[in-house]
């Protein structure tokens, strides 16, 4: 029998025992250790409420949660209830799934005003992380602005630009939703250090930009280079540069609230006395390495609200060696030190898709399997289970999220299929 401890229920985690159930059948035993009472990570609290069609994947999830051999064992947080080494010692395999919840700091004068946000807390903020319910943006058109390229960018400008009634079926926090409708930030200003052939926005995302009630996207056609050259890039990008030609070739809207792309623009620092007031922000130009380079031409947005979206860092754990110009665990194909893995962006930082984490789970488990051999004679999980009963940790099981998942449904307002608990205690009182 081989004992596997996984660290992080999302999505890393679970393909991981997805694979560890395919490679060694009815002679293995998983046991998924999550800090927060409820499961599947950035599906629950990172994807877009307003995109349900991808948090479905949790079904899969659930499918290898109510196997015999895999246990989820939540509101257990590693280094308050038990340490790395501990978990090393009862385990055959302990791997790191806690993905990169942390956000990459801006790094420029004003990046500690009130006002200026990370994305992970934002997203967290509208998706009821409970690390993060408690925060409350600036929604009172003083304007705002995103820093960023990508789609997280994307989902943090269209939730701030959503009407009401376009929440529809989204699963969207009660505090998020009534701040949301209370008042808008007003001008929403996308900030791209480099170009439109530059970015890392896929084309559903920023098509669904262009169809928004209240909001029109606005793109200078100065900024778009000859339409000639789109024919080098890759397929999806270019059909994403296609659609923000159709944004620069629309009429100017009457619509209250424009989504400005600004591109090749660089932020270098926020001003404000005592809140963000105004984002200083540099013209950039591309070196012939395709770079971004500041001109010295220098503006300023005004603006009462920044989220960051410049990328996530995964925090370190004491006893872990940890790459800090990455911003992940030190490893080596996924391998820390014997007996301790890293998967998904735990390993390899925050890059690639869901999916992604599949083949990276059944990567790490092949690992497992050339360095365990057999029965080590490890407690694995009847050694944690004594363990955490020991320190009066108060585990909870996935029957219990069965139970916490059937009270939130039973919540939701009409027309969302839940309404999330967002403080622990909440989520440990639902479980009846």
């Amino acid at each position: 029998m081989r004992h596997i401890a996984v660290i992080g229920s999302g999505p890393a985690g679970y393909y991981t025992a997805e694979a560890a159930q395919k490679a060694f059948g009815d002679q293995v035993r998983v046991d998924i250790i999550d800090k927060l009472p409820v499961p599947f990570g950035l599906i629950r609290t990172g994807v877009a409420p307003d995109h349900q069609s991808i948090k479905a994947v949790s079904r899969r999830y659930e499918a290898t949660a109510l196997t015999e051999n895999v246990r989820f064992v939540g509101n257990v947080a590693v280094g308050r209830d038990v340490s790395i080494h501990e978990l090393i010692d009862l385990y055959d395999a302990v791997v790191l799934a806690t993905g990169a919840p942390a956000d990459r700091p801006l790094g420029i004068p004003g990046d500690d005003l009130p006002g200026v946000i990370g994305s992970a807390a934002f997203v967290g903020w509208y998706n009821g992380h409970p690390d993060h319910a408690g925060l409350a943006p600036a929604l009172d058109g003083g304007g705002a602005v995103v820093v960023g390229n990508g789609n997280v960018a994307l989902d943090v400008a269209r939730i701030l630009a959503k009407a009401e009634a376009e929440f529809a079926g989204s699963d969207i926090v009660g505090h998020a939703l009534d701040r949301l409708k209370a008042g808008h930030a007003g001008d929403i200003t996308i900030l791209g250090r480099r170009g439109p052939h530059q970015i890392a926005m896929t084309p559903k995302e920023l098509g669904e930009l262009g169809e928004l009630q209240r909001a029109a996207p606005v793109v200078d056609p100065a900024d778009l280079p000859p339409v000639e050259a789109d024919a080098a890039l890759e397929p999806g990008v270019r059909k994403s540069v296609t659609h923000l030609r159709d944004f620069a070739g629309r009429p100017a809207s009457d619509k209250p609230i424009r989504i400005v792309f600004d591109f090749f623009a660089r932020p270098v620092r926020i001003e404000g006395d005592g809140r963000v007031e105004r984002v200083i922000v540099e013209r950039t130009e591309l070196d012939a390495a395709g770079n971004a380079r500041g001109t010295g031409e220098t503006y300023a947005v005004p603006a009462h609200l920044v989220v960051s979206c410049i990328g996530y860092r995964t925090p370190p754990i004491e006893g872990v060696p940890y790459d800090e110009k990455l911003g992940r665990f030190a490893n080596e194909d996924g391998r820390i030190v014997p007996g301790l893995y890293a998967v998904g962006w735990a390993r390899r930082g925050p890059t690639g898709t869901i999916g992604t984490n599949r083949p990276d789970g059944f990567a790490i488990v092949d690992k497992i399997a050339e360095d365990t051999h057999g029965d080590s004679g490890k407690p694995g999980r009847a050694g944690l289970d004594a363990l955490l009963a020991e320190r009066g940790a108060e585990v909870v099981t996935f029957r219990d999220w069965q139970r916490i998942d059937a009270a939130e449904v039973a919540r939701a307002r009409i027309g969302s299929p839940r309404e999330k608990f967002v403080a622990v205690e909440d989520m440990l009182g639902a479980r009846g």
